[in-house]
């Protein structure tokens, strides 16, 4: 099977300052790949490297089918949201679109069509003849990710695409970067600090940290490796919660009725259950608390700092 973004031990050196070290990772049609890292850890440059800005010390990587010693071809194939992206104040909408239509060589009328296309697919129909000096913080991120489709574009890189908007924002740039996936069936990387939006919205995870790849997979793999359950929820008959508290002692124990919420507190997750049968009390139930990417993120980039 050919991966549409294909990385293999790619590295990035800076005299003794590594800055990346040995990635490796694929994305397939279609796929939602959340990058997510803290401060410094790699992300930056991986992805400067995967759009061709940067050239990496060493290793290999292919975008679209295209190897990475063909830089101008991985360009016209790959579209990008910058994390800070510049815009002309002067210029509309519609314009700054039509201009950018018109550099990967649409012919005019191709332009005008494609600018009338894009505004309306993100939602800026109504406003393309705004001056782009009017917009708002939203409505230029959506430009953004406009202008990133001007191309069709078979890679799609977000980098924090929804820093600074407000909730309906972030939930309407999600729904447009799903869209993108699903209907476009492009590859999107989706670079954010923003967990709770990768475990809505991403196929799969790539947790950087330190320069190197420490964790990949989809949002249920990585969050069940690192993280385990905090809590359980266990149902016994009533009558049995005394005895069940006894039994679970020195755990924090919530007694609702016949309903104990213990927490695990870093006790095997089945040390619970252990307890209650061997005191003789009846489970009726016995429920772990999902794991979350959350949890699996501090402990990854943790154990790694």
């Amino acid at each position: 099977m050919t991966h549409t973004v294909e990385a293999n031990a790619v590295g990035k050196r800076y005299g003794e300052l590594i800055a990346l070290e040995d990635l490796s990772f694929a994305a397939d049609q279609g796929e939602i790949l959340g990058v997510l890292g803290p401060n410094g850890a790699g992300k930056t440059t991986a992805i400067r490297i995967l759009t061709t800005i940067l050239e990496p010390t060493h290793g290999t990587f292919s975008v679209a089918g295209v190897p990475h010693t063909r830089p101008a071809e991985i360009r016209r194939r790959t579209g990008v949201l910058p994390e800070s992206a510049g815009y002309p104040e002067r210029q509309t909408a519609a314009e700054y679109l039509r201009y950018q239509a018109r550099l990967f060589g649409r012919s005019r009328a191709a332009a005008h069509t494609t600018a009338a296309a894009l505004l309306d697919e993100v939602g800026l129909a109504d406003r393309g003849r705004s001056l782009i000096g009017t917009y708002s913080r939203g409505m230029r991120q959506r430009l953004g990710i406009a202008r990133a489709l001007v191309n069709e574009p078979q890679v799609v890189v977000l980098d924090e695409p929804t820093l600074g908007l407000d909730p309906a924002g972030q939930r309407q740039m999600l729904g447009i970067i799903r869209r993108i996936a699903g209907e476009r069936g492009a590859t999107v990387l989706l670079c954010t600090h923003l967990l709770a939006e990768v475990e809505e919205t991403c196929t799969r995870v790539l947790i950087l940290n330190r320069g190197r790849a420490v964790a990949q997979g989809t949002v249920a793999e990585v969050g069940a490796r690192a993280a385990a359950p905090r809590t359980a929820t266990i149902r016994i008959a009533p009558e049995d919660a005394e005895r069940a508290r006894t039994a679970l002692s020195p755990l924090h124990v919530e007694l609702t009725g016949g309903t104990l919420r213990v927490s695990l507190d870093g006790a095997a997750r089945n040390e619970p259950l252990r307890r209650l049968v061997d005191a003789s009390i009846d489970v009726r139930s016995y429920e772990l608390e999902a794991a979350r990417l959350s949890d699996a993120f501090l402990a990854m980039t943790e154990a790694a700092a």
